[in-house]
C-alpha cells in the first residue's frame, strides 16, 4: 500500500445540523443551495452569470462570460461596471439611503455612523481630491493608514474614478512599504499622522516620509489628522486631508469600467524574494465577493455585521468593506487591539452595538480562551445570530468553545477556507444548509472545484491526505502577479506539469467519508516525521484539546534519527503549572489522541507566540528557534517583539 503524500490522523464524529428556525430564514436553504450546487457542477460559467446579473449593477452586460486561456483569465468580457457604485450609489433611491453603512469605533472609545448617504458623500469628495492631485484613471495608489472610516472612504474613491489602490498594512516598516510603492509605482500615498494600537499612538506619516524618499513615482501624500502629533508637512508634496476635503465638490459620477479593469493590488509576503503584488479586477470579483458575503453570511437589512480583520488584508477588502457594503449591510470597524483596554473589549463591542454576525480568526478565539470564559459571560452576546472563522485552520476544541460560550449553542459557524489570491471564500459550510462538523471547512462554494491530489497529479482517496488544488476558473481568482507573469505561472499553476490548468494554493487537505474538506495547513509546514508527512494543524488540534492548553504552534527541527522532529511551543491555560508534569501529560495526550508519531519531541512552555497583527501565528521564526538558527526573513508584520526575544532567552538558557 502507498504511503498517502500527507497523513490524516485526526478523526471528528461530532456533527451540528442547522437549527430549523435558522434554516427557515435563511437566504440559502438546503433546497436552493442544492438546486445552485447542480447548476455549479454541471455548468459553472452558468452559475457564475446567473450570479452576476442578481447581485451586481452592471453598466453594460458582457459579451462573453469567461476567457480561460490557462492560466490567464477574463471574466465578463466586455462587461462595464464600478465598485463604488455598487456599495454606494444603488442604495440610495431606497431605505437604505439612511442606513448605517460604517459603525466605527476607535480604540479610545470614539464612535462615528456614517449612513450610505453620508458615506457616498465622503467618497465622492474624495474621489475629486484625488483628481485635484494629478490621479488619473489606472494610476496606482498607495494607502498605508490605520482603521479609520477614511481608509474605506479613500478605497471607495479610487475604485470611482478607476484608480487602482495597493493597501499596506500599517504594521509594515517603512522598507517594506517603499517596496511595495516601488512595486507598484504609486504616484500618491495616503496616510495618517499615526493610529492607535494598544493605548499608544502608532506613527504613520514618519514610516511613510522614509519610504518615499528618492521615489520618483511619488507626486502627493494626503495626511488624515488621527492622534495629533506633530508630523513634518513637505510643502507642495503633503497636504491635510480635511484642509483638501473642505473645498471638494461632493458631486463626481462613477468611471464605467471594463470588468477586467484592475480594481487593486495587495502584496503578499513570502520567506524570501520580493513581495508578490497580487492583482484583482473589477467585475469577477465584486460577484464573487457579494455572492458569497451574502450567502455565508446570510446578510439581512437589520444585521450589524463586523469582522475584526484589518482592512491591509485581503479578508479586509473582500469582507469588511465591498462584499458587505455592496449587499447594503452595515458595517462595524475597529480601530485597535482585542484586549484593550481590558480583556472584555470585543465582547462589549458586540453588546453595545448589538452585532448580528461575527467573523473573526482561530489565533483570537484561541487568545480568548486563554483569557478566561468570565470576560464573554459578563456581557449580553444575544444579539449574535451566526459566528465565521477566516485566515488558517480551527482547532476542534477552539471551535467547540466558539460554539459555546461566544454562539450559546444557538448560532451556525462558517469556517472559511480561502486566501489573498482567491479573492473570495470558496470552501465553507452555507449555515442554513450544510452540516457542519468542528475543524472542518465543509463543502466548496457552489461554482468551484477543488480536488486533493497526490504529488503525481492522482486523486487521493479519503481519508488520506494530499494537496489541495483548485481545478476550474472562478471570477475572484488573481489575474496575475503585478508586473510578472513568469512567476505568477511558475508559483501558482506549475505544481503539476501535465495540469497546467490547476491552481495550487500551496495547503495540504484531506475529504472525509462524506466529502468534507479539512485543510491540514501549508504545506511548507508539513513535518516529515520517520517517513510519515503529518500536517502541524492536527498535532495542535490534539494539544489544545487538552483541558490545561490555551494555544499551542507546532513546528518541525532536523533530527538524524527520524529526519524531522516535532517541537510544540504550548501556552497553557491561566493558572497551570507548566512544568515536567504537563510535559509528559501532554506527550500522552497526543499519543492517545492521533498515536506515538505525532507526539512531540520537545514541548517549551511560553506566556505567547509570535504572531502578526492579524494574529497569524509565525510559524517560520518558531523553526528558526527550534532548530537554533538565526531569524532570516521579513519580520516586519510581527505584532510583538518582545515574544521572540523572550523564547529565544528560554532557548538560550
Amino acid at each position: 500500500m502507498q504511503t498517502p503524500d500527507i497523513e490524516s490522523l485526526l478523526t471528528e464524529k461530532r456533527t451540528f445540523k442547522p437549527d430549523p428556525a435558522f434554516v427557515k430564514q435563511a437566504n440559502w436553504n438546503r433546497r436552493k443551495a442544492a438546486e445552485l450546487r447542480k447548476l455549479g457542477e454541471k455548468h459553472p460559467k452558468r452559475f457564475w452569470a446567473k450570479m452576476a446579473r442578481e447581485h451586481v449593477t452592471w453598466f453594460s452586460p458582457w459579451k462573453k462570460v469567461l476567457d480561460w486561456k490557462p492560466p490567464f483569465a477574463k471574466w465578463f468580457v466586455g462587461a462595464k461596471t464600478n465598485v463604488s457604485y455598487n456599495c454606494l450609489d444603488r442604495h440610495l433611491d431606497g431605505p437604505r439611503r439612511n442606513k448605517a453603512a460604517i459603525i466605527w469605533e476607535g480604540e479610545p472609545g470614539d464612535i462615528r455612523t456614517l449612513t450610505f448617504a453620508q458615506l457616498h458623500r465622503e467618497v465622492c469628495k474624495f474621489a475629486n481630491v484625488l483628481k485635484g492631485q494629478g490621479v488619473k484613471k489606472g494610476d496606482r495608489v498607495a494607502l498605508y493608514m490605520p482603521m479609520i472610516p477614511e481608509l474605506a472612504i479613500a478605497m471607495l474613491a479610487c475604485t470611482r474614478i478607476g484608480a487602482p489602490h495597493s493597501i499596506v498594512f500599517g504594521g509594515f516598516s517603512a522598507e517594506a512599504l517603499r517596496d511595495r510603492i516601488e512595486d507598484a509605482g504609486a504616484v500618491a500615498v495616503v496616510t495618517a499622522d499615526a493610529g492607535w494600537r494598544r493605548g499608544k499612538p502608532l506613527p504613520l506619516k514618519e514610516a511613510v516620509d522614509n519610504a518615499i524618499e528618492n521615489v520618483a513615482s511619488v507626486k502627493s501624500v494626503v495626511v488624515v489628522k488621527r492622534c495629533g502629533p506633530e508630523v513634518p508637512m513637505r510643502a507642495g508634496r503633503d497636504h491635510w486631508w480635511h484642509e483638501l476635503m473642505a473645498d471638494a465638490s461632493a458631486k463626481c459620477p462613477p468611471a464605467k469600467l471594463d470588468a477586467e479593469h484592475p480594481l487593486f493590488i495587495l502584496y503578499t509576503s513570502g520567506t524570501t524574494g520580493k513581495p508578490k503584488g497580487i492583482l484583482h479586477t473589477t467585475g469577477g470579483y465584486l460577484t464573487h465577493v457579494t455572492t458569497t458575503a451574502k450567502a455565508i453570511f446570510d446578510l439581512k437589512d437589520e444585521d450589524v455585521y463586523w469582522c475584526t480583520a484589518d482592512i491591509g488584508w485581503i479578508t479586509g477588502h473582500s469582507y469588511v468593506v465591498y462584499g458587505i457594503l455592496a449587499n447594503g449591510t452595515t458595517s462595524l470597524m475597529y480601530e485597535g487591539a482585542p484586549t484593550t483596554p481590558g480583556p472584555d473589549r470585543f465582547w462589549d463591542i458586540i453588546e453595545r452595538h448589538g452585532v448580528s454576525i461575527f467573523y473573526t480568526a482561530p489565533t483570537a478565539i484561541r487568545t480568548f480562551i486563554r483569557l478566561g470564559d468570565e470576560h464573554p459571560k459578563s456581557h449580553d452576546l444575544s444579539s449574535l445570530r451566526l459566528l465565521g472563522s477566516v485566515g488558517e485552520p480551527i482547532n476542534p476544541e477552539a471551535w467547540m468553545w466558539y460554539h459555546r460560550i461566544i454562539g450559546g449553542k444557538r448560532c451556525p459557524i462558517v469556517d472559511t477556507w480561502w486566501q489573498t489570491e482567491t479573492g473570495g471564500i470558496m470552501i465553507t459550510p452555507l449555515p442554513g444548509a450544510v452540516d457542519t462538523k468542528p475543524g472542518s471547512g465543509t463543502l466548496t462554494f457552489p461554482g468551484v472545484k477543488a480536488e486533493i491530489l497526490s504529488e503525481a497529479g492522482d486523486t487521493v482517496k479519503p481519508p488520506d491526505g494530499g494537496f489541495l488544488a483548485i481545478q476550474q476558473p472562478w471570477p475572484g481568482m488573481l489575474r496575475g502577479i503585478w508586473g510578472d507573469p513568469k512567476r505568477y505561472r511558475e508559483t501558482y499553476w506549475s505544481k503539476w506539469k501535465d495540469q497546467k490548468d490547476t491552481y495550487f494554493p500551496g495547503d495540504g487537505a484531506h475529504r472525509d467519508k462524506q466529502g468534507y474538506f479539512w485543510i491540514m495547513g501549508r504545506v511548507d509546514d508539513v513535518m516529515n516525521v520517520s517517513g510519515h508527512r503529518i500536517g502541524t494543524m492536527e498535532v495542535e488540534s490534539a494539544l489544545v484539546s487538552h483541558a490545561n492548553v490555551a494555544e499551542a504552534a507546532v513546528v518541525g527541527r532536523p533530527d538524524e534519527i527520524t529526519g524531522t522532529a516535532i517541537v510544540a511551543f504550548v501556552t497553557p491555560t491561566g493558572g497551570t503549572e507548566a512544568g515536567d508534569a504537563l510535559n509528559g501529560e501532554l506527550r500522552k495526550h497526543v499519543t492517545k489522541e492521533i498515536g506515538a508519531l505525532a507526539r512531540p519531541a520537545d514541548i517549551r512552555f511560553t506566556d505567547a507566540l509570535p504572531k502578526t497583527r492579524s494574529g497569524k501565528i509565525m510559524r517560520r521564526l518558531l523553526r528558526d528557534i527550534a532548530s537554533g538558527k538565526e531569524t532570516v526573513g521579513d519580520t516586519s508584520t510581527l505584532e510583538d517583539y518582545s515574544v521572540l526575544a523572550k523564547l529565544r532567552e528560554a532557548d538560550e538558557g
